[in-house]
């Protein structure tokens, strides 16, 4: 028995509201880079689903760029430190590893030969510094500001140019190598965001909170015009970027548009207009080759188009924060369905990856359990202390299909005739067609996780000292049959899709118990180290698969618990939260680095 990687379907940029979100240009043209927590991901730019993550960084990373050469790539994390990394090869390895400054890193410039670069950002004693890529030597300071910059850029052709952007509102211009501090501009009346030149290096462009964006000689640093005149948004600009020819720009804005400027005629010739909504404010842009991408404040990722402002081309949705939950429609395999810890639900084409969301407004707080039941709804429990039926066919929320828990739902399972089991932390809630017909109080003991047999009849429990309740389910009604035990608190229970087992995970060890015998033990599985934190069966109930909190996943034969595979860090940086089988030879994964993978399992 094998575990193999097939692909990931990543996750989107970090956000943060009235920050600039810096995305990476790949020389050659293929892809594109932006972060995720300590996450870097790598994204083809003709095929979006084609990724790859690079998971080295110990703290949250803020920014990655590409060397000219396209050979390395650097990036950056709130603590200072910048890790500059191979990309010809899939291991990514280490070239080199620098802390130029304590503090957080937002932005990092290139030299044009792939020999020096320039971070800046927060630093205890500085807000910048410049480099040797091979030895971290100094070559020259980043002064002339006063407080964070959030900005830098090398100009890539000779004279060398360094330009800076700060929270004091001001542009700094540094002469090198080794770089000299030579002159500040003061046009700006806010923070200034963006600073970046023409690929010719003829001019260069500063962006800012104030909503203007001015044009400067690349090679004196003398301003040449403000684009738009004495505005070029009605909001804070946080980010532009250069056609390859250098004559045009795109600028994204928090007044939820990105426009396309004639650089020359300094006038707006396009302007794109994302949305109504706060969450449409865009963040960051980039121009490469053909496409011209921006970043919403949602996260979104925006593939602009030229002949139609109003509609970008694609927009590649996802997550953002990290998945709790996961599901397969038993009799649609083509679809996976994840649940995120900020409340949003994403479909995705299991093949292609293509993915979009509901309509309309869905859960407010972590999504914490999702099942498929036989009428095709997705039924969802989450801290928000609802329950939800979402109609898979129409593809949104409907505010009638929610139910309200009167204390918080942990986990939800479904079965034949409409039946739904809510486990909450004060109680037992049994639903029948999106309503409540009864609730259970006072159970004397703390339920944990619960599943329904799929013949309907019986409600498995399991509570915070090892003990599982079995309930027959009599009408609209619960009543208590027996107990079983393992050996420590339950963390996950789930009945195969026969209902021939049932399998409870305690602290470190899997019971599967054999339901037309009494539930008599079948077999135990030893191997994880730590909490088991998810499990799910097999189509064909001959296996299932483990994830646990310590970063390791197994599957399983249940006839033979020696029979198994085991894979370490799955998602590298964090355990397995999550795992649904997409078919009998294909496991879906997640985890809190907001990603879903796919393994192939060959038995």
């Amino acid at each position: 028995m094998s575990l193999e990687f097939k692909h990931v379907f990543a996750c989107l940029p970090s956000v943060t509201r009235g920050v600039a979100k810096v995305l990476g240009r790949d020389p050659k043209g293929i892809n594109f880079l932006y972060t995720n927590g300590k996450s870097v991901i790598i994204r083809n730019i003709e095929n979006p689903a084609i990724a790859e993550i690079y998971t080295e960084h110990a703290q949250q990373v803020t920014v990655a760029k590409y060397a000219p050469s396209g050979f390395y790539i650097a990036s950056a994390d709130v603590s200072g430190k910048i890790r500059i990394w191979d990309t010809t090869q899939k291991e990514h390895l280490l070239k080199h590893e620098y802390q130029p400054f304590c503090g957080m890193i937002k932005d990092i410039a290139w030299t044009e030969d792939s020999q020096r670069i320039a971070v800046v950002g927060e630093g205890q004693n500085k807000f910048g510094a410049v480099f040797l890529m091979d030895t971290g030597s100094s070559v020259g300071e980043v002064i002339g500001h006063s407080k964070v910059i959030n900005s830098a850029d090398i100009r890539q052709t000779r004279p060398i140019f360094l330009i800076t952007g700060s929270d004091d509102t001001k542009v700094a211009l540094s002469e090198g190598p080794p770089f000299k501090f030579k002159n500040t501009r003061d046009d700006h009346s806010g923070f200034v965001n963006c600073v970046r030149f023409s690929p010719d290096g003829s001019r260069f462009v500063t962006a800012g909170a104030d909503g203007q964006i001015h044009l400067y000689d690349g090679s004196t640093g003398e301003k040449i015009s403000s684009l738009g005149g004495e505005k070029a948004h009605d909001g804070g600009v946080y980010g532009v970027s250069w056609s390859p020819d250098s004559s045009q720009l795109i600028s994204a804005s928090g007044d939820k548009t990105v426009k396309l400027w004639d650089v020359g005629a300094g006038t707006a010739v396009i302007t794109f207009n994302m949305g109504p909504d706060v969450m449409d404010q865009q963040l960051g842009c980039l121009w490469q080759k053909d496409h011209l991408l921006s970043i919403s404040l949602a996260g979104y990722i925006n593939y602009l188009d030229k002949n139609n402002p109003d509609r970008p081309l694609r927009t590649i949705k996802g997550h953002i924060n990290s998945i709790h939950s996961i599901a397969v429609h038993k009799n649609d395999r083509t679809t996976i369905y994840t649940g995120s810890h900020d409340g949003h639900i994403n479909y995705w084409d299991s093949e292609t990856g293509e993915n979009d969301t509901f309509v309309g407004k869905g859960h407010t707080n972590q999504v914490s359990k999702m099942v498929v039941d036989e009428a095709g709804q997705l039924v969802t429990c989450s801290m928000d202390d609802t329950v939800r039926y979402i109609n898979l066919n129409k593809k949104e929320y409907s505010d009638s299909d929610v139910v309200k828990m009167d204390s918080q739902p942990k986990c939800v399972s479904v079965a034949p005739g409409g039946l739904a089991l809510a486990v909450c932390i004060e109680h037992l809630v049994l639903l029948k067609d999106k309503k409540k017909v009864f609730t259970l109080d006072n159970l004397g003991f703390n339920p944990e996780a619960g599943t329904l047999h799929c013949g309907g009849t019986t409600a498995a429990v399991g509570d915070a000292k090892g003990k599982i309740h079995l309930y027959s389910i009599e009408g609209s009604t619960l009543k208590e049959d027996k107990t079983l035990e393992v050996k420590g608190p339950i963390t996950v229970m789930d009945y195969s899709y026969d209902g021939a087992y049932l399998a409870v995970t305690d602290e470190k060890v899997i019971t599967v118990f054999t339901v037309a015998d009494n539930y008599a033990v079948k077999d135990e599985f030893y191997g994880h180290h730590a909490r088991i934190a998810s499990l799910a069966w097999s189509p064909d109930s001959e296996h299932f698969a483990s994830g646990g909190m310590d970063m390791m996943m197994f599957v399983w034969t249940v006839n033979d618990s020696d029979k198994r595979v085991r894979l370490a860090d799955a998602h590298k940086l964090h355990h397995v939260s999550a795992l649904a089988w997409v078919d009998e030879h294909t496991l879906a994964t997640t985890s809190h680095d907001a990603s879903v993978k796919q393994w192939t399992v060959k038995f």
